[in-house]
This record gives structure tokens, sequence and C-alpha cells, in this order.
């Protein structure tokens, strides 16, 4: 394991302000909001900021004032943040992140979890945190090889443990992160004391019966898991079955990279109008500056080819996983397309300990709701005992 800078040249950030300053734009359908995409004055707006107020050396200064490092695990470079606890008795936990999500959405978490103390928590709140990027995602990409699925992220997951020393630990995951941490827990299961997830998509079984004494509210899940499956999933479809050929553009185009990103943060999160309402505009850039910067949109994507048979774009759906042997904790918030319903999901998770719904927050919990999310996380450490 060895330490790691992020160290982005001047040139990259010449070559970016050059291809921001050249954008060659399209014309778009007048007043059509967000409905047919990222509308044009917004993004023009928003690449304007990009190139000209956007401090990119400030928000690596800022991660790099955290501990990194990269390690070699089953062929492919794998870089982590880790961040030991002051208190000695913390449980370690490694947090995984999603697509479009980067491992800098817990960054500013890192601080509330590892000193409690600190933060209006107390000493038994403490954790030990890792936070890997998926092989092919920042800078633990490209990845040169096929066969990156679930499986094997979780696999690579437990060596990184092992590899640091923990014996016993808690996964915590969201979009792509839920199910690598519910594989981890599958492979690892003598280590994973839990898992903590904020994101649980759980569709009615085949009966219709099963609807009967749904509430209001569970009702409004299950449309908002059909919204996404028919009207926010195009992303999955072309990059579980085209990856190659959407990187050509992801990667020659820093304007494509940002309208791919910033459409579903807009979607996904609590936002009233644009995504700036629910997440910072520099901590947005920065997310899409670490795509651009490690040319990674295209092995990012490839991880859904990897992984098609298991998306809910696939023609047949696999069979369900087995029961989850370790406790669960829940976390859902309301503007996420993947709330879970716990009727539906007890079934497959039968080892649930903790379970709680708010009122406010979307997909990206932990950049969104930093104080509920890390609330749940400790009230999820003393449910396991």
């Amino acid at each position: 394991m060895k330490p790691f800078r992020i160290a982005i040249p001047d040139a990259d950030l010449i070559d970016l302000d050059r291809r921001l300053a050249e954008t060659r734009w399209p014309g778009e359908i007048p007043d059509s909001g967000w409905t047919r995409g990222v509308p044009l004055g917004y993004l023009k707006e928003l690449v304007e900021y990009w190139r000209t107020s956007f401090d990119w050396r400030a928000a690596e200064e800022k991660i790099n004032s955290f501990p990194q490092f990269t390690t070699t695990i089953d062929g492919a470079n794998i870089h982590f943040v880790h961040v030991k606890s002051p208190e000695p008795d913390a449980t370690p936990l490694i947090l995984t992140h999603g697509w479009p999500g980067s491992f800098v959405e817990f960054i500013d978490i890192i601080e509330p979890l590892t000193n409690p103390r600190a933060h209006g928590g107390k000493p038994e709140d403490a954790f030990h945190v890792v936070i890997p990027s998926i092989p092919g995602f920042a800078f633990s990409g490209p990845t040169g090889e096929p066969g990156w699925d679930l499986a094997r992220i979780a696999k690579a997951w437990a060596e990184l443990m092992s590899g640091l020393g923990y014996d016993r630990y808690v996964a915590q995951g969201g979009d792509l992160g839920s199910w690598i941490s519910v594989g981890l827990a599958g492979v690892d299961f003598g280590h994973v004391a839990g898992v903590h997830l904020n994101f649980l998509p759980t569709p009615p079984p085949p009966d219709p019966a099963a609807l009967a004494g749904l509430t209001e509210q569970e009702f409004g899940r299950l449309g908002k898991l059909a919204q996404f499956v028919e009207d926010q999933s195009a992303y999955m479809k072309l990059q579980s079955t085209r990856p190659q050929t959407i990187a050509y553009g992801l990667t020659d185009s820093p304007v494509l990279q940002l309208a791919w990103i910033i459409e579903k943060f807009q979607e996904w999160s609590d936002s009233e109008k644009v995504p700036e309402d629910a997440i910072s505009r520099d901590t947005l850039l920065t997310n899409v500056a670490i795509y651009w910067f490690t040319a990674t949109a295209g092995s990012a994507a490839q991880f859904y080819f990897e992984n098609a048979a298991m998306l809910p774009t696939a023609p047949t759906q696999p069979a369900p996983p087995p029961p989850l042997p370790v406790p669960l904790g829940v976390a859902v918030f309301p503007h996420d397309p993947g709330q879970a319903i716990r009727r539906f999901a007890e079934p497959f998770f039968p080892n649930i300990v903790h379970w709680s719904e708010f009122d406010r927050g979307g997909h990206f919990a932990a950049l969104e709701q930093p104080e509920l999310f890390v609330g749940d996380l400790r009230a999820f450490k003393r449910a396991l005992g």
C-alpha cells in the first residue's frame, strides 16, 4: 500500500479551459425545462462557472488533506482514503460510492465519523473510515481487463479490509455501493458485522395481492421506482450495452461529461429546480472534474456492462439473492428513486435491525443531508450492540 496524493498537471487544467471555451453548442426546443434533458441556458452558465470561477486546486488540496493510498488487488490498482479515528475502540467502516458519484461523496463526513467528540457525538460513535474508489472509477481506473463484476469487487473489498488489519467491520453503500456492500457481506460474512444501505429498490412481488394495504407513501415510492425505470434509466441501458461507444464522447468533451452527470444529480437529489438546491456547485464540479481528469467515464460505464444481468433494465431478472447473513440497517430518503418498502424487503433481508425514514434528502444522502446520514450510521452501530 503506497501513499497517494492527487496532483493534476497544469497542462490538463489548460486543456480543460480550452475545451470549455471552444464548446460547440446545440440549439434546443424553447421552454422545455428539464423534460428533454439539461437546459441549454443552465448548462452554458454552469460551464462558464467551471471555466472561470471553480478552483480545482482548492478542491484538490481539500481532498489531499486526508490520507490516501493505492494498492494492487487482483491485478487492479485500487485507490482509497483511509482515516483512523483517535478513539482506539472505533469500529472500522468501509463506504462505497456509486455512479455518477465518487469517493468525494464522503469527504465531508469523514471528520464527524472518525472524531465524534468534536461533532456532537460520543466516543463510542467513532469509526475508522475506509473509502475506496470502485475499479474503473476515479483513481482506481481505468481498468484494463473485463470481469470486474459485483462479486469480484466484493472480494477485493474483503481483501482490502483484511490487508488493513480489520477483522470486524461495517459496510455501507448507496447506489452501486449498496449491491457491492451486500455482496461483501455474502463473501466475507465472518468479518462483516453489519451492512447499512441508503438505497434499496424493492419492487413488488408478481402477485397483485401484495399491493393490498400499501400506504399512499409506499405507493409513491413504487411510482418513483417506475419513473426511474421508464424515464430516467436510458444512461443505464446505454452503459450496460455499448459502454465503449459513449466513452468516446465523454472522454473528449467535458461539457458532455458534465451534462451526463449533472442530469442525474438534478433528477435524484432533493432539489427544487437545479441540483445546487441540494448540493453545492463546487462539490458537484469536483465530482465531475474527477471523472474528467482521470478519463474514467468509459471504464466506469463498463461496470454496467459487467453487471447487466442484474440491472432493472435487463430483459429477464435474475433469481433473488439468498438472505443476507448479517444484520442490516436501512435509511430511506424521500427523493431517492430507490426507496425501500419494508414489507417487500423483509423476505430477502430477515435480519433488519435498524430502519429509518426521513422527510428530506435524496439519492446522494451523504452530500445532501450529512448530519442525518452520520446520525443514522451511529444509530445503526448502536443497534448492532
